[in-house]
């Protein structure tokens, strides 16, 4: 698609209302909702040129195409816009049948019903997804959870500065470790560290991701540079 016929399209949505448009995912054949994500304008022109859906990750804050890691992308057939010009409706063909990241078939997976939360069977394993990934929507999942059953649950019910005392216990305890020199140890206590840091970035709703996509800013760059920027 030529790039002026697609800012053309891309103009049609109200930008003025928000940066950001809901993007809602359905099944083309089935007709069954799969998701609700956002749209820039980035996300909604890559959807456009490539028949491949695209949004931006408010919890990543970047653009992500769908499956990107799983490889469940979605092809998209149709693209709808709503009457107040602000929703768009995709309607895809969901390669690998798993549209959540939870390995259910929609996200949409979990009944209000009398109080209680009705959640459908896992689909198919996300083993494509990285632990971290894997272990911050855990630890997000979690906040919603019995505190007595669940260590994380309890760790948020304590509080900020619960969740803060185990990172730096858990991050002196690696220290500790890296002077004994025994490796064990030293990686035993460096995943405790990591899961602990991940368990703080959730109390504050940080994707990890967004720690990695610092790090890849700062390759190239020597560390003493880098200070000397982060100080001006």
């Amino acid at each position: 698609m030529k790039t002026n016929k697609l800012d053309e399209i891309v103009n049609k949505v109200d930008w003025d209302k928000n940066s950001l448009i809901p993007a809602i995912a359905q099944d083309n054949a089935s007709g069954k909702v799969l998701m609700l994500a956002y749209m820039d304008k980035v996300a909604l022109k890559l959807t456009l040129s490539t028949k491949i859906a695209h949004y931006f990750s408010r919890s990543k804050q970047r653009i992500w195409k769908k499956g990107e890691t799983s490889g469940n992308i979605q092809k998209v057939q149709d693209i709808f816009i709503d009457c107040d010009n602000d929703t768009i409706l995709l309607k895809i063909e969901q390669v690998g049948g798993v549209a959540c990241h939870t390995g259910r078939e929609s996200c949409f997976f979990t009944k209000l019903e009398s109080g209680k939360i009705i959640s459908k069977p896992i689909k198919k394993a996300t083993d494509n997804y990285g632990v971290l990934d894997k272990l911050y929507h855990v630890a997000q999942s979690r906040k919603e959870a019995d505190d007595k059953i669940s260590y994380i649950a309890s760790l948020y019910k304590k509080g900020e500065n619960t969740v803060l005392k185990k990172v730096v216990e858990e991050a002196g305890e690696f220290c500790f470790a890296i002077k004994d020199g025994k490796e064990h140890d030293i990686i035993y206590e460096a995943a405790d560290l990591f899961f602990h840091s991940i368990v703080a970035l959730s109390y504050k709703n940080i994707n990890p991701d967004r720690i990695e996509q610092e790090l890849k800013r700062r390759m190239g760059t020597s560390g003493l540079e880098e200070k000397k920027n982060r100080k001006k």
